[in-house]
């Protein structure tokens, strides 16, 4: 007992020294856990960067066009210097239009993220599918367009030329002129088979007749079927018909729809809830509500064709982490869009066993010194 009082006991997982030894030991773990991670490449890395390019090369030839014609850039409103965004208003203005939005779309990064929809939707080389744009955001048709090359998958598409504000809503320079300056450089692989006028009703009903007249005329001058019927059913009715006349709706790979166009969305307030991104059968059902003229997006869909539904862009690119309206444009292939970077979780769980298994060593050695010293020293303690 007299050696006991000159050095008492103390079971390790009591003493200063383990404790600093297991905090040290927890801390080089952490640190280790911390700063070892690992890249997941994106399997459609190669076909995401060649979209990319494209778009980018696109823009810059779009570009060039505009600047041959003594067209100067609107720094204010367009600070990454594209030549692509148009003005606030023009004679085929048909909307309000947010300039956040259409800078967004003109980001060529942008086309990689219309892979990634497309590769959730399992599209692949020859499927083909049909495209439903606007003049409102070239960007976003570029970027559709320029992903369908790089996937070497063959787009369908009808066009309604109208434009909301910012969009191609130059009377010299409409989406379809736009359209056609891509062609024929070979950055897409598909022109629009036909064209509406757009707008209101999709029969220009805010316009004035000057810019109804335009637009006709652009469609004229491009040699496209005009869409025109006294209702927006016909004119529906009408893109059904072309499509099917190419191809059995059914046998689309898939609906893509860019924009707001009434004849795409139809005249249900409920269908412009539908979430951007990847659209099922089951999201037109769940919103639809009777009553409204049911656009063409929606009767692909209900045929049980897959839908991308590129709006809100916003919502749209937040689920790629992607940044809005960027200044300046971000570089192409960077970014979680390309590649994630994770913790490694065998680094992580090897050093978890390391350190759970320290302090239960700790324990169980302890538990085992206090039990001697107790069959030692206090015997009675263990009746």
């Amino acid at each position: 007992m007299n050696n006991y009082k000159k050095q008492p006991f103390i079971p390790a997982i009591q003493k200063t020294s383990t404790l600093v030894g297991l905090s040290v030991l927890s801390i080089f773990c952490f640190l280790i856990s911390f700063n070892t991670k690992t890249i997941d490449v994106s399997p459609s890395y190669e076909d995401k960067v060649e979209a990319a390019k494209l778009m980018t090369d696109a823009m810059s030839i779009l570009k060039n066009t505009r600047m041959e014609k003594g067209v100067f850039i609107d720094i204010e409103n367009d600070p990454n210097e594209t030549g692509l965004v148009g003005s606030p208003y023009s004679l085929i203005t048909t909307d309000e239009g947010d300039l956040d939005a259409k800078l967004t779309t003109l980001d060529p990064n942008f086309s990689a993220a219309i892979v990634d929809l497309m590769v959730q939707i399992n599209l692949h080389e020859n499927d083909t599918v049909a495209i439903l744009m606007t003049g409102s955001m070239p960007g976003a048709n570029m970027a559709v367009l320029t992903a369908c090359k790089a996937l070497d998958i063959v787009p369908i598409c009808i066009t309604s030329i109208g434009a909301s504000q910012w969009g191609a809503n130059q009377v010299d320079f409409t989406w379809l002129d736009m359209e056609s300056v891509l062609y024929q450089n070979d950055f897409i692989s598909k022109q629009s088979i036909a064209a509406s006028i757009g707008g209101r009703n999709d029969m220009g009903r805010l316009l004035s007749l000057a810019g109804r007249n335009l637009i006709m005329e652009n469609i004229a001058y491009h040699n496209l079927p005009l869409i025109r019927t006294d209702k927006l059913a016909k004119n529906i009715k009408e893109r059904m018909e072309i499509f099917s006349s190419i191809l059995p709706i059914q046998n689309y790979k898939a609906i893509i729809n860019v924009g707001g166009g009434v004849a795409s969305l139809g005249t249900s307030f409920n269908l412009k809830l539908l979430p951007p991104g990847v659209i099922n059968r089951t999201d037109i059902t769940d919103i639809g509500r009777p009553g409204g003229i049911e656009g063409v997006f929606s009767k692909f869909v209900k045929s049980k064709v897959p839908g991308l539904h590129i709006l809100n862009i916003k919502s749209l690119i937040e689920q790629f982490n992607m940044p809005f309206a960027p200044i300046p444009i971000p570089e192409i292939g960077t970014g979680s869009l390309y590649a994630e970077e994770r913790y490694n979780l065998i680094v992580a769980a090897i050093c978890l066993l390391i350190l759970g298994g320290s302090v239960f060593a700790v324990g169980l050695h302890s538990k085992r010194k206090i039990k001697e010293h107790l069959i030692q020293h206090e015997p009675d303690s263990l009746l």
